[in-house]
């Protein structure tokens, strides 16, 4: 709600939504703080990673890179066949160096232009188990 409602602006409504009984919650925390969080959605042996967001103080220091690389895994062990989530343009980099690459064109998603990527099969994914 923090990251999402307050400081991006998309409507409370928007954020909380059906997927949010079914899914996989993760949370980043760091000692007696909740600084992260994602959530897996899986649908058709697939995996939707979304609602990931770290904290602003607290980017940029490796929280989001250790949450996707948690998803991920939980997403393979839940069974996922595929692993695709809904990127915010400005994160694309750093989804791309998580292995993920784009997917389709451009489309808006709670009025923020966003990409579908997937997770590509290669040795940066199996890297990133470690």
């Amino acid at each position: 709600m923090r990251v999402f409602v307050r400081e991006q602006g998309v409507p409370a409504d928007m954020e909380l939504d059906r997927d949010d009984a079914r899914a996989t919650h993760l949370l980043a925390l760091i000692p007696g703080k909740a600084v992260g969080t994602a959530r897996i959605v899986i649908g058709r042996g697939n995996a939707k990673i979304g609602r990931m967001a770290v904290l602003k103080r607290f980017r940029r220091k490796g929280v989001g890179t250790k949450l996707l690389k948690r998803a991920i895994v939980t997403a393979e062990t839940l069974g996922a066949k595929k692993i695709y989530l809904h990127a915010q343009v400005p994160v694309i980099g750093f989804y791309e160096t998580m292995g993920f690459r784009c997917a389709g064109a451009v489309f808006d998603e709670a009025g923020i232009p966003h990409r579908k990527m997937t997770l590509t099969e290669t040795k940066n994914r199996r890297q990133l188990k470690s």
